[in-house]
């Protein structure tokens, strides 16, 4: 039986999410895993005068580029990626994956330099985003793999994806602009600061956001959302921070990631797990060792770790810190090719700004 939650989310997807007009190149990015979700997006898009198309993945294509690719063949780009970035006019890239460890023999080396690849691409991407030219969003369609990773039965793990959503609710639309005006307030506090300080276990860190925006994420660029996140002065992030749940990156985990930061760069670096991967991404290049987005997860639906970055980023009560590239749009000057978040819980933690508190045992005091 299909699930009518699903055809609900294609609605809020097309409608809100992407605000998808007549006429609009609309590009849908999906593995095989996703086809319910895809079937339903392509026809809401039909009937809002779009012209939907697909871009089909597969995972196993992208273990066989690491495996038996030349560099010369993972650093390719072909042109017509680059053609299709300035044509279209949305984009949606569905997760639903069968395997989230499919990369996970791979040199974490040969990922870093495929990252950097598609750096420009992802550079033109957030441009076009910050001038108002493409609308994007990332969101996830439930698999039986992204279940076992969050410890949960696939129905289970449906009712928390579809609550994170929203979709709970007669009218999710409502829920989510009722979010996007309380986080609002939020943004507008962070807006007159100048300078952060999170202090948590095994964490005291301090970074200068004056001259930068904060932007209120509440079910567009991502779906689930609630987030508020801006960037900082590149060259002014003090102290450490101890990372509380593992950071994934291409199906790896690193666990227990320690950070120091001197003048904006990390200068020191350890891992329980996956340093290896670690260092490789620290040494992607010079922006991937400064922090390119500082955001507060403030989505109180999402209460446990899933193993997946769009809903753990969101955990209300925590904070992510992400090193590498930054959103244009906040006033991020940070170039790389890396864009890696990672998740501080703050729920035993404190944020002052400006020497004042603000923030207390995962909530603002607002």
């Amino acid at each position: 039986m299909a699930d009518p939650r699903v055809e609900k989310m294609a609605q809020v997807l097309v409608h809100y999410s992407l605000a998808i007009k007549p006429g609009d190149l609309f590009r849908i990015i999906a593995p095989p895993a996703a086809a319910p979700l895809v079937r339903a997006l392509y026809r809401e898009a039909l009937l809002a005068g779009a012209h939907p198309y697909l871009a089909l993945t597969l995972e196993e294509t992208e273990e066989l580029l690491f495996r038996y690719g030349s560099e010369a063949q993972i650093r390719f780009v072909s042109p017509l990626m680059r053609q299709e970035i300035e044509e279209i006019n949305a984009t949606i890239r569905i997760m639903a994956s069968d395997n989230t460890r499919a990369l996970s023999g791979i040199d974490p080396n040969k990922i870093a330099l495929r990252r950097q690849a598609l750096s420009d691409i992802q550079k033109r991407t957030m441009q076009r985003s910050a001038e108002g030219t493409l609308n994007w969003c990332v969101t996830l369609f439930p698999t039986n793999a992204a279940a076992q990773d969050a410890d949960m039965s696939l129905s289970d793990f449906e009712d928390f994806v579809y609550r994170a959503c929203k979709l709970h609710y007669d009218d999710p639309v409502a829920e989510w602009r009722k979010t996007a005006a309380e986080q609002q307030r939020i943004a507008d506090l962070l807006n007159e600061c100048s300078v952060i300080r999170l202090v948590a276990p095994d964490t005291d860190l301090t970074y200068r956001v004056a001259g930068r925006t904060w932007i209120n994420c509440a079910g567009d660029r991502n779906f689930p959302d609630g987030e508020v996140f801006s960037s900082c002065d590149e060259t002014a992030t003090q102290g450490y921070i101890r990372y509380s749940f593992p950071a994934i990156y291409a199906g790896r985990e690193v666990e227990d990631i320690r950070l120091w930061f001197e003048n904006g760069r990390v200068v020191k670096a350890t891992a329980a797990k996956g340093e290896d991967l670690l260092h490789s991404l620290l040494n992607m290049d010079e922006g991937a060792r400064r922090l390119g987005e500082v955001a507060f997860g403030t989505n109180y639906d999402i209460t446990r770790f899933s193993r997946n970055i769009l809903f753990d980023e969101k955990i209300g009560g925590t904070v992510h810190l992400a090193l590498g590239a930054g959103y244009p749009e906040t006033g991020s000057q940070n170039l790389s090719a890396l864009h890696w978040d990672m998740i501080c819980d703050m729920r035993q933690g404190e944020a002052y700004a400006d020497g004042r508190l603000i923030y207390k045992d995962g909530k603002f005091l607002i």
